[in-house]
């Protein structure tokens, strides 16, 4: 055969070795990437979502109830309803994200979706109509957890904790931001049109969400089949996952949706990270009623949604320090930078429940409001303990996320108008919430801190939980030999 006859092979540009300053530049400038692109889109995702899903406490103080002719038993139902679609639409919704090899159409056509029914939520004429959108809203909405799942493809243990705070960020600051938006829309567009200025703030806010749905769906992929990273960076981001866990972030012929399914229903921890969020969430509840609580303060409408606000700019500041101080935190520490800030909110049920004065009310709103800081912890701590495989890992944010959502289900019906405006009941229901999820808090960190010390005492048993197959995966990725892949694999242990 000829010399040009011969088959040509393609050599791969190695990505540089692990612990060089050749490979922490690679990282840094791959992170720095993956920050420009991955998280804006999915923060303002997480905006809307909550700025839509809230839009209905905020248009009640402007004659919502009046002009739909709603009992406060009707309103309370309308709030629930959402979950009675979200939470059992959580798993299959996660699970979805398993063989899509392009998650920003599915993430996209949803966030469209839901952004179309909360528009039309604003010509409803009854509570049928406002029903209907309210039970369909939840639908479309459950791809929000995902976005977790999302992350942890593309983002190391520590680097997730900080970004999904960021992304909670989004939620809380959306409470501010949905706050001060429905202040403007409801104080300048009554009559417009002829037009009640509620249901403006469906249209406009639904529009909004639609448009930011459009462009997410020509930019979001995963690490495997990104279009706008080279081949090089594709591989540098799924080693960088493989370091972290000494397995590959690959699901092997065995590992589909059904069997992650089936996997992260037998895991007992599975359980009790569900139950312990939908403590968490009930005792959190308030957030639907939080524009409502501070009416109770003696202000007009306008006032009232101006001082939403600042709570809630607090909560989002403190909930980026939280995260980054569990990123410099060495010992790897969960539990106080999840189940701390809920004590906070007990104090805060404690000061509302022993005086009447304004000011201190006002502050325990605050103390209120910084509680979500130790939900933006939850889903983070789930994605560390079920690192692998991928399609357990999806389906347990799912349960837990979608369980949990009972929470807020039962809390709709907690926060009664006849127990306001001191709403004493509604505290004291909370606080027994928030006591319970800290003693289920507790159990899980002293189950991990157990499970660690097995690994200590047993390297066999530190390698027995893994996939041979994601071990090879992670050696062929960095380009060294099983063993040393398996040397690696042994340093790994749970977050606590």
């Amino acid at each position: 055969m000829e010399e040009d006859a011969k088959p040509t092979t393609v050599v791969e540009d190695p990505i540089p070795a692990e612990g060089t300053p050749e490979r922490f530049l690679a990282e840094r400038k791959l992170v720095r990437k993956l920050d420009s692109r991955v998280m804006p889109t999915i923060i303002l995702i997480f905006i809307m979502n909550y700025i839509d899903r809230l839009a209905v406490t905020t248009a009640r103080l402007k004659g919502l109830e009046q002009d739909l002719g709603l009992s406060d038993l009707q309103y309370n139902v309308i709030l629930s309803i959402l979950y009675v679609s979200y939470s059992p639409a959580q798993i299959p919704g996660n699970m979805v994200y398993i063989p899509s090899r392009r998650p920003s159409i599915y993430i996209g056509a949803n966030v469209v979706a839901w952004g179309l029914i909360s528009a039309l939520t604003g010509v409803t004429q009854s509570y049928g109509g406002i029903l209907a959108t309210r039970l369909c809203i939840g639908i479309p909405e459950r791809i929000l957890p995902g976005a977790i799942y999302l992350l942890s493809r593309w983002y190391t243990k520590k680097e997730l904790a900080f970004r999904s705070a960021l992304l909670y960020g989004g939620l809380l600051i959306s409470n501010a931001f949905g706050s001060l938006m429905a202040a403007g829309i409801l104080s300048n567009m009554e009559d417009k049109r002829g037009i009640a200025a509620w249901r403006w703030l469906f249209f406009i806010e639904g529009a909004i969400t639609m448009f930011i749905g459009l462009n997410t769906m020509f930019v979001r992929e995963l690490p495997v089949n990104t279009r706008w990273m080279s081949s090089k960076e594709s591989r540098l981001a799924q080693a960088r996952l493989a370091d972290d866990a000494g397995e590959a972030d690959r699901d092997t012929a065995t590992d589909s949706p059904l069997q992650g399914l089936i996997m992260a229903i037998k895991d007992p921890k599975v359980w009790v990270f569900a139950l312990m969020n939908t403590a968490q969430l009930l005792g959190l509840s308030f957030v639907n009623f939080f524009p409502t609580l501070t009416s109770t303060l003696g202000f007009n409408t306008t006032d009232s949604l101006l001082l939403v606000a600042p709570p809630w700019i607090l909560a989002t500041i403190m909930c980026s320090l939280n995260a980054w101080h569990a990123v410099l935190d060495r010992t790897g520490e969960r539990f106080f930078h999840q189940t701390g800030w809920w004590w906070g909110v007990g104090i805060g049920f404690i000061i509302s429940l022993a005086t009447k004065n304004t000011a201190a009310r006002y502050v325990s709103m605050f103390l209120m409001a910084c509680g979500y800081v130790g939900f933006a912890m939850t889903l983070v701590w789930v994605s560390n303990l079920f690192p692998r495989p991928p399609a357990k890992r999806a389906a347990i944010i799912g349960i837990v996320n979608g369980i949990g959502n009972l929470g807020n289900l039962m809390g709709s019906y907690t926060w009664k108008a006849a127990w306001g405006p001191d709403y004493h009941q509604s505290m004291i229901i909370s606080l027994v919430s928030l006591v319970f999820a800290s003693v289920l808090s507790f159990i899980l960190r002293q189950w991990v801190i157990r499970d660690n010390k097995k690994l200590d005492e047993d390297e066999k048993a530190a390698l027995s939980g893994m996939n041979r197959t994601r071990v090879e995966e992670a050696a062929q990725l960095e380009g060294i030999t099983f063993e040393q892949a398996m040397h690696r694999r042994k340093g790994f242990r749970y977050l606590y």
